[in-house]
């Protein structure tokens, strides 16, 4: 055994040697946005595999692998230390059975696994990062059936982003196993603008808490922000974003009870119409039926994994009112009417102008028109479906009209009947 390692040790050596002649990253990864589950969001550190055995089993007897969820993501605290040629070690008390054991019972679930590690030496929560053994973790990554690493950014004083992921990034795939990479370094250093050829995803904010919003906290500065200040954050990004290459805001609090019914909806759709990663982070195995109607909302999923690749965008800011568009595969759209207000409102949308108007209780709402992208989205007629009602409610030849509950959303899939 000793032998062995020494002799990966070795080649670890001549990889790094040859580094530049190996600067890519996997293709043909994440070509929709990534589904799954993450560990931390509910757990935290307090993890084992147990846990992730259990979720694997619910995620496929509940619905969620069907409607198109497939990483069991471990995030931090899985590592206990180094044995003594450097390779990074499971907690045996927590992972008694190692982690290549671990990932070979996700993938007898038709699943993909995924692990987590930091560029700094130490992880946000104090066990070994990867940097000075970026070639090591890789092969170990390898070597046990990892599917995706998640690499976060604690501990990295001194240190270029662009650099140490680029070096992860090598390491991986002269580990030659595919693997999606997870950029999280928050947003920092802007990483939209440079981690295309890098990462196959990466965050634009910090970590999410499990509430709507932080009242006094001011968009950019919050640490770690609410639905709301998250989703702010992801004005003008769209450029960015495609097949392989995804803007994250982060992952999912719908199921942690921090959220009303009508939040964890909107939550979930505007992450939809964002074609954000669809990473759950709720306890799988005790579901309540709002969350996982929410989850598996297959017409909602479809929009997040629409083929084209396109991020939507707000086209309308009233204020307290927005609207949301996504352009789709096949000339379809998805257009989404977003509710800040506290109280229901009644809505009506002019097709023609693409302009909107609000009342509350029979009472006109002054609209500040903030944002106003003047495309020419509506050509021709369309049909309407509306994603959370399930149902047809009529074409574009005539206004929309209906009432929107406060914090919530109307989401509708535009379907053209006069296609050239």
């Amino acid at each position: 055994m000793r032998s062995t390692k020494l002799s990966i040790i070795t080649i670890v050596l001549v990889q790094v040697a040859c580094l530049n002649a190996f600067t890519q990253k996997f293709e043909n990864l994440a070509l929709t946005p990534p589904m799954g589950w993450n560990s931390w969001n509910k757990f935290g550190c307090n993890i084992n595999e147990n846990i992730i055995r259990y979720t694997a089993d619910a995620m496929v007897s509940n619905g969620m692998k069907e409607a198109g969820y497939s990483y069991i993501l471990i995030d931090d605290c899985w590592q206990a230390g180094r044995d003594s040629l450097g390779f990074i070690v499971a907690d045996p008390e927590k992972f008694p059975s190692g982690i290549k054991a671990l990932a070979d019972y996700v993938h007898s679930k038709g699943l993909k696994f995924g692990i987590y590690s930091c560029a700094g030496r130490k992880t946000c929560g104090n066990r070994p990062g990867s940097r000075g053994h970026e070639f090591q973790d890789a092969m170990s990554y390898a070597n046990w059936g990892v599917d995706y690493l998640k690499y976060d950014w604690c501990n990295t004083e001194g240190q270029n982003a662009s650099e140490s992921y680029s070096l992860m990034r090598d390491a991986l795939f002269e580990a030659g196993r595919p693997i999606v990479f997870s950029i999280c370094e928050w947003g920092l250093s802007k990483p939209w603008e440079w981690a295309t050829e890098i990462g196959h995803l990466w965050r634009t904010t910090g970590d999410i808490q499990n509430n709507w919003d932080i009242p006094d906290a001011k968009e950019g500065k919050c640490w770690a922000g609410g639905v709301l200040i998250n989703l702010d954050m992801q004005q003008g990004l769209e450029k960015y974003a495609g097949p392989g290459h995804w803007n994250d805001p982060d992952m999912l609090e719908v199921g942690n009870g921090g959220l009303t019914e009508n939040e964890a909806r909107s939550h979930f759709s505007l992450w939809c119409m964002l074609a954000a990663p669809l990473i759950a982070g709720n306890d799988l195995t005790q579901m309540d039926p709002v969350s996982k109607d929410i989850l598996i909302n297959k017409d909602m999923i479809a929009i997040d994994q629409d083929k084209l690749g396109k991020q939507g965008y707000k086209i309308k800011d009233y204020g307290e009112i927005e609207v949301y568009y996504k352009p789709l595969n096949n000339s379809d759209m998805a257009i989404c009417f977003f509710n800040r207000l506290d109280y229901p409102i009644q809505v009506e949308f002019d097709w023609t102008s693409m302009s909107l108007s609000a009342t509350r209780d029979s009472k006109p709402l002054l609209l500040g028109l903030k944002i106003d992208r003047k495309d020419n989205y509506i050509e021709g007629q369309y049909s309407i479906w509306n994603v959370w009602q399930k149902k047809s409610v009529g074409t574009t030849s005539q206004k929309f009209i209906a009432s929107l509950q406060g914090h919530d959303v109307i989401v509708l899939r535009l379907t053209s009947v006069t296609k050239k």
